[in-house]
């Protein structure tokens, strides 16, 4: 029985190996963007992976039956089961992969297709189309002129408004030193004529006390002559 188990341990290894390259086989399929030739390739390498694998796991079936003890025969028959079913998976995401890979070139051959057509129109429709783009760079360069004579216009009418404005600017600044030499000269007559206000002042108190101080000295001699 020892020695029986180096078989099937091999056989189940090379299961797993067989499993795992038609997992990453479909993969490639899947993801294959053509041509049909390439497609066709990598179809033939998954039938040959399809063909290893289905042979290991009838001769791990064939082992399974040919186990003494009742126990690992059942064990490794469930195990046969469990890679019977994994297989028919790969085999339904084989086929989808497949249909997936075929529809996939199809639309792209109708892509090349309609890409051809489309340049042949777009040949056909070259001379007009350079046509058509030279008379609208012609519109478009008399409208950049025309845009542009107004610009020029307008720059000189600003131009000139500018220089109304300096001479207005100009005049007005004579005109306010002129008013600023007027406004200081009524300001030293102003400040004089206080000043002139103030000398009279004084002299009119000055004056009037002198008149009072002489009344009341004329009183003194009149009424107290005696003093």
């Amino acid at each position: 029985a020892a020695a029986a188990c180096v078989p099937v341990r091999v056989c189940h290894q090379e299961i797993v190996r067989f499993d795992l390259e038609i997992k990453a086989a479909v993969q490639d399929i899947r993801d294959c963007p053509g041509p049909l030739s390439a497609l066709t390739e990598l179809n033939a390498a998954v039938k040959e992976k399809f063909r290893h694998l289905r042979g290991r796991i009838q001769e791990l079936e064939q082992m399974a039956k040919e186990q003494d003890k009742e126990s690992e025969k059942q064990a490794l028959l469930r195990e046969v089961e469990n890679h019977k079913k994994q297989m028919l998976s790969n085999q339904a995401a084989w086929r989808k992969a497949n249909l997936a890979c075929k529809i996939a070139i199809d639309n792209s051959e109708k892509d090349q297709l309609l890409q051809g057509r489309d340049t042949v129109r777009q040949r056909k429709t070259t001379k007009e189309s350079l046509a058509e783009s030279a008379s609208n760079i012609t519109e478009s360069l008399m409208s950049i002129s025309r845009m542009m004579s107004q610009q020029v216009q307008q720059s000189e009418e600003t131009v000139q408004t500018l220089a109304n404005s300096s001479r207005t600017i100009l005049e007005a600044n004579e005109e306010f030193k002129s008013m600023s030499g007027t406004i200081q000269l009524g300001r030293k007559l102003i400040t004089k004529y206080n000043r002139r206000e103030l000398t009279d002042k004084l002299l009119i108190f000055l004056a009037l006390a002198l008149f009072l101080a002489t009344v009341l000295y004329i009183l003194k001699k009149r009424l107290f002559p005696f003093l």
